[in-house]
């Protein structure tokens, strides 16, 4: 009778698996052996690595590459002092954008260039295996690590190649500065920004105007529990830097019952029959606060979720905000209008560096 040497492990094969339902009743199953590990394939050395002359062109173009960038960052700083943007002057804005954006489109690829001419060309050329190890911070790891740095600084030329390490801090250096520059563009060129960010449109007697349409509004008109979008009376007229000048001055107009007001002693006159003003712009980074909860008089800033407590001044109930917002001393005139008793008593939406109040 044949013998099997494998009947055994058949068998137990079998066995283990006679109640899978995969597997047919009395089937054999064979345990295949692993596969063969194939090693890595023939290395094949680049033409750096046997040819002197060609390693030195890499190293030259690699620091060609970042003094490259270099000079992109440089040229992005000069065209936006030479070629600033003017007033109402299409022209001008396209031409800044443009001769900004080549230069910052050559400080980026140059140096990103650069960096993968000098990993593919200069870099050790070896294949290595990435063992899987236990995470863990013993003695060990931190001499393995350490090790790693060394390793990397050796087979990258880092530490050796002097040239190219000089010109890639440059071009790191570098790169950022026309962001920087280009922030000086957020404030006004021609005025004091801290007075523009200290005053709005609002000024005694100023009518209260619904936003857009700037129709003046009267008390009699504001509803209880209602918000109403509020802007300067003019404001709707303009022509030149209304956005601006929107992006100051606009309010939200409120009426809660006059006994749900908890109003500080000084603030008492700066509502009316239980109409107040706020604000729109959030004190945070300056989202327009717009969601007003009627039955908790809290409102709710959008972007980061910031609430403010109407009834109590505004005051920050929850979220990244830091102050309350501002408060419009309001009032009406002979003819039931709400206007304005002054502009805002501190600055509006987010703080800055020169803020006093």
């Amino acid at each position: 009778m044949a013998h099997d040497d494998h009947s055994g492990t058949d068998i137990a094969a079998a066995s283990s698996d006679a109640h899978d339902p995969l597997v047919s009743p009395g089937t054999a199953l064979v345990v295949a052996d692993p596969f063969e590990n194939p090693g890595f394939p023939p290395h094949r050395p680049r033409v750096t690595d046997t040819n002197p002359q060609r390693e030195k062109r890499a190293q030259r173009t690699v620091t060609v590459l970042f003094y490259l960038s270099i000079l992109g960052s440089v040229w992005a700083i000069a065209a936006y002092m030479l070629f600033p943007i003017e007033t109402n002057d299409m022209a001008s804005v396209r031409t800044n954008n443009l001769l900004i954006g080549l230069g910052a489109t050559l400080a980026l690829l140059a140096v990103g260039f650069g960096v993968v001419h000098w990993g593919k060309a200069l870099m050790a050329d070896v294949e290595l295996v990435d063992e899987r190890h236990a995470v863990g911070g013993t003695e060990k790891s931190r001499v393995a690590a350490a090790q790693i740095f060394a390793d990397a600084n050796r087979e990258s030329g880092f530490s050796r190649r002097t040239m190219i390490r000089r010109s890639l801090f440059g071009a790191l250096i570098a790169f950022p500065l026309p962001a920087v520059v280009l922030f000086r563009g957020f404030a006004p060129q021609d005025k004091d920004p801290v007075h523009l960010l200290n005053h709005t449109m609002w000024k005694k007697g100023t009518r209260l105007t619904l936003d857009p349409s700037g129709a003046p509004i009267k008390a009699a008109d504001v509803t209880l529990g209602s918000a109403v979008h509020v802007i300067p009376e003019g404001l709707a007229e303009m022509t030149e830097g209304k956005l601006e000048e929107k992006a100051k001055a606009a309010v939200l107009l409120m009426r809660l019952e006059p006994s749900a007001l908890n109003e500080l002693p000084e603030r008492k006159d700066w509502s009316y029959s239980g109409i107040v003003a706020y604000s729109k712009i959030c004190t945070h980074v300056g989202c327009p606060v717009a969601l007003y909860e009627q039955q908790t008089h809290h409102l709710l800033c959008p972007c980061h979720q910031s609430q403010f407590d109407v009834a109590n001044h505004c005051e920050v109930i929850f979220g990244p905000a830091k102050r309350p917002l501002p408060q419009l001393p309001i009032t009406v005139d002979d003819e039931g209008y709400l206007v304005a008793q002054s502009d805002f008593h501190e600055p509006v939406g987010p703080s800055f560096w020169e803020r006093s109040a």
